[in-house]
């Protein structure tokens, strides 16, 4: 492959429009070179402190509210309160009813929003660090999608404003700034994002009371209930935080209670590099429903489903035939491939190594209903991604993840904040095919590890797998995360329409991310 980059020069900007017109929507050329400047912020004006505060007038939003995330105190254990940072969420325009807090919890409030509707979000940033937003999974505009670029300091806002055009999901969102991405998530900031569609309300499935979210997070706390992070250990970094106690929406040791029915459980692994290897404890087959992207075709089953770190998958879970009283879990069972297949590297403070097997949370049936649901074997209609006139069917590009002196690395590049190589560069309207390969790690192959890859702004198709084989996968569907394993080669088939700009692409293990296991990609317009 090509190493000759490319500098995009674009910064953080505190005028949206203008910069919206000339680096979102309009043409950026390229010059000769070995470093090729698509933009210069200068001749606009253009500065590096962003504090987008003035709202579009155009701009007609369904749903205002302003988003702060600020330190906090919340009971997690039995004793001292734990200091957390939290998303705080008021109301300004539209129904208060779209933002829901999880009872108890230090998550962010979940939002839900439908499909085709305008949203406008007033994020202020309330912690001692820069920050931004990411909006996971969502298909937006580039300076809408939390690039580091428009990290803010403390005291500063950014303002939001774009149209739902995902179809119905589970979706997410978190801080994304560089270096500090792992560090503010386990601190708390996370939440829910919910679209709704026609094609969903119709497919019939439960709802209100009958549908869950579940968020799995492992952390540690020390002797005064204070989260207890990697800090500079190295090699823990490395491997990826691991905690020694599992949280399920922000609470140790889950129960959840259910009546004998049946359930919509929408489960996201928000944890910061935990694999869960999911199955239900009284072996009963996992029936998932959608995946990232939303609703699958049809209902598909497995006896476990590996989850990634950003990955969601929704269950079906019935529990009509089970007797008040009944007790059931959901569990992450043993697997090898954490590292090079064999490892059992252990985390800070004696964390559950990866790999192990443990309960996630439990199920107990305790009480009847009078309405039996049946699960649907048609869900929606997934329009397929032809191939024809799709660029890399024979040679796609190829994405290596590997690590060396120390550092992951994709294609042996780490993260700068506005580089992007020649083979990073993609057309605007095109369709390509995509392949990352997670055949050699580093260290003498001591270090072959797990990547989970996710794609800023878009959903994919997964249209191959080669090399080490796992089941447990759900590739079904549209998917913005996908998990390799040691060994393990995947394509992904994707078009770039919409939107041009500077988009990321990184491993979804967020200490591999903020250690620079994460590259710019860049969407030009002819």
């Amino acid at each position: 492959m090509k190493n000759r980059y490319v500098k995009t020069g674009i910064e953080s900007v505190d005028d949206r429009r203008k910069f919206l017109k000339l680096a979102g929507y309009g043409t950026l050329g390229l010059f000769t070179g070995s470093y090729l400047p698509l933009f210069r912020p200068s001749a606009y004006g253009l500065t590096q402190e962003a504090s987008l505060n003035t709202a579009e007038t155009s701009f007609t939003p369904d749903l205002d509210l302003t988003l702060v995330q600020q330190p906090d105190e919340v009971a997690i254990l039995p004793g001292n309160p734990t200091r957390v940072w939290r998303y705080r969420a008021t109301v300004n325009q539209g129904d208060s009813n779209r933002v829901i807090e999880i009872p108890e919890s230090y998550l962010g409030p979940i939002i839900k929003v439908h499909q085709g509707e305008n949203i406008r979000i007033r994020f202020k940033n309330d912690i001692p660090e820069k920050s931004i937003i990411h909006w996971h999974g969502l298909h937006l505009p580039a300076v809408m999608d939390g690039h580091p670029r428009y990290a803010v300091s403390q005291g500063q806002s950014f303002l939001y404003e774009f149209k739902v055009v995902n179809r119905a999901g589970t979706y997410w969102y978190h801080p994304h700034p560089h270096g500090r991405t792992g560090p503010q998530v386990y601190g708390g900031l996370a939440g829910l994002f919910f679209v709704s569609d026609q094609e969903e309300l119709a497919a019939g499935l439960p709802k209100n009371q009958y549908d869950i979210p579940l968020v799995i997070q492992d952390r540690t706390f020390d002797v005064n209930n204070q989260l207890v992070y990697i800090s500079r250990n190295r090699m823990a970094r490395m491997t990826g935080f691991l905690g020694d106690r599992i949280l399920v929406n922000g609470k140790p040791d889950f129960l959840l209670p259910v009546s004998a029915t049946a359930y919509r459980l929408r489960l996201l692994n928000g944890s910061n590099s935990r694999i869960y290897k999911l199955a239900w404890q009284d072996g009963r087959p996992l029936s998932i429903i959608a995946t990232d992207g939303g609703l699958l075709e049809k209902p598909v089953q497995r006896r476990y489903v590996f989850l990634a770190p950003g990955e969601r998958i929704e269950l079906w879970a019935d529990f009509s035939d089970s007797p008040l009283g009944y007790e059931t879990g959901l569990i992450s069972l043993p697997f090898d491939g954490s590292v090079n297949g064999r490892g059992r590297m252990v985390g800070p403070g004696g964390g559950l190594p990866p790999g192990d097997g443990f309960s996630v949370f439990k199920v107990k049936v305790s009480g009847k209903v009078n309405q039996r649901i049946i699960l649907p074997q048609k869900l929606s209609e997934i329009t397929p991604l032809h191939r024809l006139n799709t660029i890399g069917l024979g040679d796609p590009r190829e994405f290596y993840l590997t690590m060396g002196h120390m550092q992951w690395s994709i294609n042996g590049r780490r993260f700068q904040m506005e580089d992007v190589a020649e083979d990073e560069i993609v057309q605007l309207g095109s369709k390509e095919i995509w392949e990352f390969s997670n055949t050699g790690g580093g260290m003498m192959r001591m270090m072959n590890m797990p990547h989970p890859i996710h794609l800023h702004g878009k959903q994919f198709r997964v249209v191959g797998r080669s090399g080490v084989r796992h089941d447990g996968y759900v590739d079904e569907g549209w998917k913005d995360t996908v998990l390799l394993m040691p060994g393990e080669r995947v394509r992904i088939l994707t078009d770039f329409s919409d939107y041009p700009g500077l988009f990321l692409y990184h491993c979804h293990n967020l200490e591999h991310e903020d250690m620079g296991m994460m590259r710019n990609y860049f969407v030009r317009e002819a």
